[in-house]
């Protein structure tokens, strides 16, 4: 990779960079665990997204083109072909956990015509949070980063290994959990390395995030087996990554 830039561009790059972690950061750290309101936590979150355009605006892109965010036809087909793979494996993931044992059923069950009623929230709820961490973690070194990055490799590395460190609140869970986080950041910056589109990779991230979400609603379960889910999840994101390998050919970032 190469960075032939200016120092003016580099900073307004850094600082925008700083303000979008900052946002996205503070949902959970200050909304959720200092002040412990869903609304703070959310209104945070949507603010990171909101603040994407004006970055973007700032940093010399139309739109949202720093994050390789265009709104193209082909682009949002990836989104939504992606999104129900990835909502299709999650729901995979979980019979498969149910049968090993690694899931058991809650026997309290959810309320006939529940998990409609609450889609609308859930699509919301789900998809702001994706798109945010998606814009920070991949979109932002695909792009606004101003690296041009010569392999696929070194951005699809970089960009998982800042996935993984972007779950502040998570890393105290271990090395398993690492591990898991690494995988899922591999699948998806190498769904916007194939594509040149950061909306291929909001369809998994968003369709995984979803599927968690409503099948906690319409299929209640408890996990027995940590690590196991862990693996389970792990081999849904690796399927999800060769079915982006075969059906993707590489496209070039624009620089």
């Amino acid at each position: 990779m190469d960075t032939p830039r200016s120092a003016r561009s580099t900073a307004r790059s850094a600082l925008g960079f700083v303000l979008l972690l900052l946002l996205y950061q503070s949902a959970e750290g200050i909304g959720d665990r200092m002040l412990h309101s869903f609304f703070a936590q959310a209104g945070l979150m949507l603010a990171c997204v909101l603040a994407a355009w004006p970055v973007s605006r700032w940093l010399g892109y139309r739109g949202l083109e720093a994050f390789a965010l265009p709104m193209r036809g082909r682009d949002l087909i990836w989104l939504v072909l992606l999104l129900v793979l990835a909502f299709g494996l999650k729901g995979a993931a979980l019979q498969a956990g149910l049968t090993l044992g690694i899931y058991q059923p809650d026997p309290a069950g959810t309320a006939p015509g529940s998990t409609l009623t609450a889609l609308p929230m859930l699509l919301l709820s789900t998809f702001v949070p994706s798109i945010a961490e998606d814009i920070l973690t991949r979109g932002f070194p695909y792009r606004a980063a101003g690296v041009h990055w010569r392999r696929g490799l070194a951005f699809v590395a970089t960009s998982s290994l800042l996935y993984v460190l972007n779950h502040l609140y998570r890393l105290g869970l271990g090395p398993m959990e690492w591990l898991m986080l690494l995988v899922y950041g591999l699948a998806y910056a190498s769904a916007l390395w194939r594509t040149g589109s950061l909306w291929a990779a909001v369809g998994l991230h968003w369709g995984w995030n979803l599927g968690n979400a409503a099948l906690a609603v319409a299929m209640p379960t408890s996990t027995t087996d940590v690590d196991g889910g862990r693996l389970l999840s792990m081999a849904a994101h690796l399927l999800m990554l060769a079915v982006v390998l075969i059906a993707t050919r590489r496209v070039a970032p624009a620089r």
